[in-house]
């Protein structure tokens, strides 16, 4: 019960934030206005980063390492965010990459990055609220169902928003999404798309392996082809791009999707291209030591095993996540010559902190 009275001392935080909100209002009351409230006064206080550097909140668990690099194909279309203290919540922590694609994919990744935060802040808070009047459910299975119900609502509204942001083409453009969040000792894992998240875990001889957490969205997938072809959407690799296959619209070469979920590209959602997160849990024991969530641009190119390596690694967990970016950029250069090498993003969140005094340091992200 203990766990509850604290995310309700979160709430009553939030709640606080809405009273000052409307008393100088007119008294309306919107929960995305609360959340939006919330970021900022997360960002004031150094809590939120959406650019390449280090999160390390004096006190928290966590140390999160964040780097982008763009590719050789133009705009940077990836992006990504931390926020700690979630919700007002000193044990929770945000994290969510996002990969864009299509000639609006750089905005539809960043428009998804702002409201899908906000939008599984306000949900889930509410959410929360309705449970607490029933004292008698199992609250560890409530717990998961909650965040599941949740992060499966959210991105439901941010995909219908997409649908009609005034500002943002999303017809041919759209985005995949991987977000988690920790909440205590407990990971909940969302994911649209073909990123992942793999755990780097302590085996009992003292080796580090990865688990992943994740599945990667492709449209060559059973289930995925299966849904598609009742869609009567297309499945199938190009002549020159072998293994790599696509979701195609039926009578059209085009989109040519390699991913079968997304945010985004009505032009295939009628099709077997749906925004429906998978949503998974993970319970941290001393045993786990950090999470890595990265674009297809790493792993296109990079085991889960070379990866974890590659981060445990690294002697300055500040730079874990540019080691993996700038050792996915020279696979790529070495096993796919003649390709346009990706736009490559990763975080890596470490889940048992040492004490820091700073909070955040941006970096310069090179051109």
């Amino acid at each position: 019960m203990g766990h509850f009275s604290s995310m309700f001392n979160g709430l009553a935080r939030s709640f606080s934030l809405k009273k000052r909100k409307n008393s100088s209002g007119n008294g309306k009351y919107d929960g995305r206005d609360a959340v939006e409230a919330m970021a900022k006064e997360a960002k004031r206080n150094d809590l939120i980063l959406r650019s390449s550097g280090t999160v390390n909140v004096d006190g928290s668990k966590n140390f999160a390492s964040l780097f982008s690099r763009r590719g050789e194909k133009g705009v940077n279309q990836d992006c990504f965010i931390v926020w700690e203290e979630f919700g007002c919540q000193q044990d929770m922590t945000f994290c969510g990459i996002f990969d864009g694609h299509g000639p609006w994919g750089h905005f539809v990744s960043k428009q998804v990055r702002e409201s899908i935060a906000s939008s599984l802040l306000c949900i889930w808070q509410e959410s929360l609220a309705e449970a607490s009047a029933d004292p008698d459910l199992d609250k560890k299975v409530q717990r998961f169902n909650i965040w599941k119900e949740s992060f499966l609502k959210a991105c439901a509204t941010v995909d219908q928003e997409l649908e009609h942001h005034p500002k943002i083409d999303t017809f041919y453009s759209g985005t995949t999404a991987l977000t988690i969040v920790r909440q205590g000792e407990v990971l909940f894992v969302a994911n649209v798309g073909d990123s992942r998240a793999v755990l780097a875990t302590t085996c009992d001889d003292g080796n580090l392996v990865p688990v992943q957490l994740t599945v990667d969205f492709k449209p060559n997938l059973p289930q995925e082809t299966e849904r598609i072809l009742q869609c009567n959407g297309r499945v199938f690799c190009l002549d020159d791009e072998s293994g790599v296959h696509r979701l195609w619209l039926p009578d059209e070469s085009s989109p040519g999707l390699a991913m079968s979920r997304a945010f985004g590209d009505y032009c295939v959602k009628d099709f077997g291209l749906i925004s429906v997160p998978d949503v998974t849990q993970r319970h941290i024991t001393s045993k786990d030591q950090f999470v890595v969530l990265a674009t297809d641009g790493v792993w296109d190119v990079i085991s889960n095993e070379e990866a974890v390596e590659i981060v445990s690694e690294t002697p300055d967990r500040a730079k874990a996540a540019k080691h993996l970016v700038q050792c996915a950029v020279r696979a790529w250069k070495r096993k796919r010559r003649g390709i346009a090498v990706d736009d490559i993003s990763a975080i890596v969140l470490f889940f048992h902190s040492k004490h820091f005094c700073q909070h955040i340091y941006p970096v310069t992200t090179p051109k």
